[in-house]
């Protein structure tokens, strides 16, 4: 366990740079649908929701690699990441699940060890700052 409090800079940094592709939802939406779930939607609507939703991700990582080299802001920034990880796993599991054999599926479990990564760490910190919680 203290090895992830040790390496949570280069943790943060790879985790970052990972949810920070996403960007590429926001440049090109209908290729990263069809990427990421083998499938793309149409439309006006579909552009606009699919280019926020890749903003978004991307600024999640973009919060990532700044709280690695700020140790300060991490327990923030590793909360609204780790937060926003188990809200995209649970909508995935339960609203698309068909989409599980795609490169989504692939997502899921990258997200869900960086957000066991993130709680481990952030366990760890709270131990760190309140010894009498040891």
């Amino acid at each position: 366990m203290n090895w992830i409090v040790a390496n949570m800079k280069w943790v943060m940094l790879v985790s970052g740079a990972l949810t920070f592709t996403m960007i590429y939802a926001a440049i090109a939406p209908q290729a990263a649908l069809r990427s990421t779930f083998g499938e793309a939607l149409d439309g006006p609507l579909a552009e606009i929701v699919v280019r926020n939703w890749g903003a978004l991700v991307a600024l999640v990582g973009a919060m990532l690699i700044y709280g690695a080299f700020n140790p300060a802001s991490r327990p923030l920034v590793l909360t609204v990441a780790g937060i926003s990880k188990l809200v995209f796993i649970g909508l995935v599991l339960n609203y698309g699940a068909q989409f599980l054999g795609q490169q989504v599926g692939v997502a899921i479990w990258v997200d869900l060890a960086m957000v066991v990564l993130f709680v481990v760490y952030l366990i760890r910190w709270g131990q760190f700052r309140n010894p009498a919680r040891r």
